[in-house]
């Protein structure tokens, strides 16, 4: 195995190399039913979001709430994911990977049961203010168990799961909120919760998280579960076991710690992405995506219909590719593409306000398509994919939670000012939200490594050694 080396208390490596071999892998039972339970609270995620669209008349209806008081319901739950996020790297290294997760899902659950059997105003929102918290943990630690648990040549296609669940989980609530009760649909939504507190019971540990508390003897146990009885597991071990073993002679890592140089690629790549994601309008067009239709003279119904449609296939092409282009590419095309459907949205409002072209609705449909289409195959899973690999085992928990807060304020910014930027100009919002995803093209060209095909340990030296 390739020798690494300390420099300043910390290890190095060269990342052209692999010490893992060049063999790649297969997706054992145990590591397909693992994420499968991970990805369990992804689809929570999803659900969550996906839930206050279609149920909106009908609880305003039944419980007699203003659109203010839905309003309030609405948008809660994104405190409670900044409050989760917060705490979110903390406990995945206090309770772990697994410990995290059930704990986040006790919420979720109480969540939608508050909801199920809300009688007012106040009911729903403590529900869903509880729901965003666990929401806020899930969003951190699944990716984060997924990147730990799997094998380099399949880390990028399973972790990018965790986001083609989380768009499950919005298009089932899309569709099956126009069918059925509110109540009902809350019931849908908390049948994950109860299928993840059972899982948990049934997977392994993350390798890595029992090899940081140095429990040596169960992470090879963890680890040759994963990898199968038969396989040879002893140079991952080994590797994992030096990485960590160099990290521990540095003292515990605090806040302040995270902007020492060192770290400064992996700080600035993992806050960097999230920051260009939220602010590149993701949230304004799912929020607020019917609205933005019938705006642009559009039927909002049937907008959203072929957004589903098409958001779902394209990421699923995202997880095939993931790990055979690579992430870079992935994300230029992505990114190349959500610039590209801003601008034709955009130029649709123009288009519309200077009654220049009477068919500039379809100009809009197509631009929201292409935006939808181009952030699912890249955009909307690879930065999560980036933050669960690029950050050292001693300063993940805290670098992971700055980078969730980051995403979950950025949401809350986007989704809270679009209405008042539409009024200010509908063209110049999405010209703006045009120009973040062409500085996305620029930064992701610029600053984000390719991370395919190489172990977590071989990312992590080399991010934490560009000063």
């Amino acid at each position: 195995m390739e020798r690494k080396r300390i420099e300043d208390g910390f290890a190095t490596t060269d990342p052209l190399l692999s010490s893992s071999g060049d063999t790649p892998a297969p997706a054992t039972a145990t590591v397909v039913f693992s994420t499968l339970v991970a990805v369990s609270g992804s689809f929570v995620f999803g659900s969550a979001v996906g839930f206050s669209s279609p149920a909106q008349t009908g609880i305003i209806q039944d419980l007699g709430l203003s659109v203010a008081e839905y309003s309030v319901f609405g948008s809660i739950w994104t405190i409670g994911a900044m409050i989760g996020a917060v705490m979110s790297g903390k406990l995945a290294d206090l309770f772990a990977r697994r410990g995290a997760m059930g704990f986040s899902e006790l919420f979720c659950f109480l969540g939608w049961l508050l909801i199920i059997f809300g009688k007012n105003a106040l009911w729903l929102d403590i529900g869903r203010l509880l729901m965003g918290y666990g929401v806020g943990i899930i969003s951190y630690v699944v990716p984060v168990y997924i990147a730990e648990i799997t094998p380099k040549n399949l880390r990028g296609a399973f972790t990018t799961v965790n986001q083609l669940m989380i768009c499950c989980g919005v298009s089932l609530m899309y569709v099956v909120g126009v069918i059925i009760n509110w109540r009902l649909l809350a019931v849908i939504g908390a049948i994950p919760c109860i299928m993840q507190l059972l899982g948990l019971f049934f997977i392994p540990e993350s390798p890595r998280w029992l090899a940081k508390a140095g429990q040596w003897k169960e992470c090879e146990a963890s680890l040759q579960r994963l990898r199968g009885e038969d396989a040879n597991i002893s140079e991952e071990a080994a590797e994992i076991k030096d990485y960590t073993e160099s990290l521990q002679k540095l003292s515990e890592a605090k806040f302040l710690d995270l902007f020492q140089k060192k770290y400064a690629h992996s700080l600035i790549v993992g806050v960097g992405l999230m920051v260009l994601q939220q602010f590149g309008g993701v949230n304004a067009i799912s929020y607020y995506a019917s609205s933005i239709f019938e705006s642009a003279g559009f039927p909002g119904r049937i907008g959203s219909i072929a957004m589903v449609v098409v958001q779902i296939p394209m990421q699923v092409l995202g997880v095939l590719l993931m790990d055979k282009s690579g992430r870079w590419p992935l994300l230029m095309v992505s990114a190349a593409g959500t610039c590209l459907g801003c601008f034709l949205v955009g130029s649709s409002f123009l288009l519309q306000h200077l009654q220049l072209w009477k068919s500039s609705p379809f100009l809009a449909l197509v631009g929201i398509l292409v935006f939808t289409g181009s952030f699912s195959l890249g955009m909307g899973g690879i930065p999560w994919v980036i933050m669960s690999e690029i950050f050292s085992i001693n300063v993940k928990g805290l670098a992971g939670s700055l980078v969730t807060v980051v995403s979950w304020f950025g949401s809350w910014v986007v989704s809270y000012s679009f209405n008042f930027l539409m009024l200010w100009s509908s063209e110049g919002t999405f010209f703006i939200f045009s120009a973040v995803c062409g500085l996305t093209v620029i930064f992701v060209a610029k600053l984000v490594p390719e991370t395919k095909g190489r172990t977590l340990e071989e990312i992590q030296s080399s991010m934490n050694s560009f000063a």
